[in-house]
């Protein structure tokens, strides 16, 4: 039986993933001169992969990337101030207000009064901390974990150090690799909410329909149902 509900931050509770989105059409639009949108897109990927594990994953590793990528494809020819541009929206980015997925707001207080809630993402300690404060969620949760990974070896880590045991718990998220897969193979729960995008990196096959503990439902407001099952 389900007692414990981990939840994802980022595309699960709020907007994310759309605000790197339309930063990248920007930056895209600022290198146009030098190279199509594909180039740009492949180069800069690399380049994020790259350095993923000297920056982590976050705003501020993103944009560090961003400028790296346009120094390489523009081979230094690139201007100060169209350094500055980007920047400029890295900025825009940390300062983006937090903006809740609906039914959030109602679902997560609900649930908190039947199961133990558990908040638990990865990416940039102090942009993190920011955004969880500011969506107003983080009293409903018993323990809040900000990772720089989220693996097998840390989730046992993590449900090890907060007195879980695996069978009872389930984790809720928008990412097959960072939050359903790693859950699975350890033997819990997982139910996959996908958001409308979906970083590259984040791309994996599906557990398969009929696995016991996996469920793929199209927003929060279909998981409470599906609980007792797990």
């Amino acid at each position: 039986m389900i007692k414990i509900i981990g939840f994802d931050a980022d595309d699960t509770l709020w907007h994310n993933e759309s605000i790197f989105d339309r930063v990248q059409q920007r930056y895209r639009d600022l290198l146009a001169r030098y190279h199509p949108a594909d180039v740009v897109d492949r180069v800069l990927f690399a380049t994020e992969m790259r350095n993923l594990p000297h920056y982590g994953y976050g705003v501020k590793g993103f944009m560090l990337s961003t400028v790296e990528t346009a120094i390489e494809l523009t081979k230094g020819a690139i201007s100060a101030q169209e350094i500055r541009e980007i920047i400029t929206l890295g900025q825009e980015m940390l300062a983006h207000p937090v903006e809740l997925l609906p039914g959030v707001a109602e679902l997560v207080p609900a649930l908190a009064r039947d199961y133990r809630l558990l908040l638990i993402t990865k990416g940039e300690l102090h942009h993190q901390e920011h955004k969880i404060a500011a969506s107003g969620l983080a009293p409903h949760f018993s323990a809040i974990e900000i990772l720089s990974e989220k693996d097998g070896a840390t989730y046992e880590r993590v449900l090890r150090r907060h007195g879980v045991a695996v069978g009872e718990f389930v984790m809720v998220g928008n990412s097959l690799r960072s939050d359903i897969l790693p859950v699975l193979e350890l033997g819990g729960a997982g139910v996959h909410i996908p958001y409308h995008i979906t970083w590259q990196h984040e791309h994996v096959e599906e557990p398969p329909r009929n696995h016991a503990r996996f469920r793929r439902v199209d927003n929060l407001a279909a998981l409470p149902p599906l609980l007792p099952a797990l």
